[in-house]
């Protein structure tokens, strides 16, 4: 009865590890102050601009950083009060400056750099309308954790990534930064 018992073990343990993770379902909200907010239950959420007023929220839905990847002179960016209103409420802050019509790859190095780095995740990551968090999200998906392209993309399309131009640039980074 031992080896029966063992081979149906083994079976199960086969076919529990040839099964590959779930991908997490996006979640869409609306919380005051926050403009487009999408998020993966546990990993990241991505949105498009934020009020200084909701960082609190954000504390409390449980994330522990806030990259701001919003440039400090597009309209209704409030970066240093943003930044003040992270740290007194305990967030991680990192302001990533990245335009989406010339996309800087030194841009997606630091944001490698930052969601990579200890006690980075849960990450809240926004920009001015949420397409350009969505993007780093993406590359960090094809990058850093070898996610095949089009699962990739259905992720961050579902997070709010909408350029045609922000994906290839995305792409042609993703093939030259393999982590």
């Amino acid at each position: 009865m031992k080896p029966r018992f063992l081979i149906a073990l083994a079976l199960l343990t086969s076919v529990w590890i040839a099964v590959p993770a779930a991908a997490q379902d996006v979640i869409r909200q609306t919380v005051a102050g926050i403009t487009n907010l999408s998020r993966l239950e546990t990993a990241v959420a991505c949105s498009g601009a934020i009020q200084a007023a909701a960082v609190p929220t954000i504390k409390k839905m449980g994330y522990i950083s806030l990259i701001d990847l919003q440039e400090a002179s597009e309209s209704g960016a409030n970066v240093e009060e943003e930044e003040a209103a992270a740290k007194a409420a305990g967030l991680r802050y990192f302001h990533i400056p990245f335009n989406a019509r010339s996309p800087d790859p030194a841009a997606v190095d630091r944001f490698i750099e930052v969601i990579t780095s200890k006690d980075a995740e849960p990450a809240f990551i926004h920009c001015l309308a949420g397409g350009r968090a969505a993007t780093m999200w993406f590359i960090k998906r094809l990058v850093v954790d070898h996610w095949d392209e089009d699962r990739a993309e259905r992720e961050a399309a579902a997070l709010g990534m909408t350029s045609a131009g922000l994906r290839e640039f995305a792409v042609t980074y993703a093939q030259t930064h393999m982590r």
